[in-house]
């Protein structure tokens, strides 16, 4: 399985988001992760989408989770950026060739479709199961708990 580099972006915005009462700045989140505000932006733009973030207009906006983190999984943000089309397509491979199968004979999935579509749901079971709050609360235990409100306090221009 491979992800979009969006999807790291996209988490590291919504991990920095909990807890923040104000809006944070497209240009602030680019400017914390060093990266260009256009690709931030998309991202943001499909956390938006999904309904993970809203926008606030006006001179105090910005982008604010739209509900508690501990209700936004890792699969949503996945989804939200990089889509929910499954990682594998079976294309019925055994009905051609020379010795292909009749579609009669192809009732069932094949072995290889039935191991990735089990891989696939694993993997998404695993990300269902970890939300932002998750994220968060283990970036306190392995960084120190002043790490998520120093990176607050700058976000919202409170520190330097």
């Amino acid at each position: 399985m491979k992800m979009s580099g969006g999807v790291e972006w996209a988490l590291h915005c919504c991990v920095v988001l909990t807890g923040t009462t104000d809006p944070v700045p497209a240009a602030k989140l680019a400017e914390f992760h060093d990266v260009s505000p256009t690709y931030l932006a998309k991202q943001l733009q499909a956390l938006s989408r999904a309904g993970l973030v809203r926008s606030v207009q006006g001179q105090a906006g910005g982008y604010v989770l739209t509900r508690a983190a501990g209700e936004i999984t890792v699969l949503d943000v996945v989804e939200a950026v990089d889509g929910a089309e499954p990682a594998f397509v079976c294309t019925e491979i055994r009905q051609r060739g020379p010795l292909a199968a009749t579609p009669e004979a192809c009732t069932t999935p094949c072995p290889i479709a039935r191991v990735m579509i089990e891989a696939d749901r694993a993997w998404r079971g695993a990300l269902r199961g970890v939300s932002i709050a998750d994220l968060a609360g283990d970036v306190a235990r392995t960084t120190g708990v002043e790490t998520l409100p120093r990176v607050r306090a700058w976000l919202q221009g409170l520190a330097g």
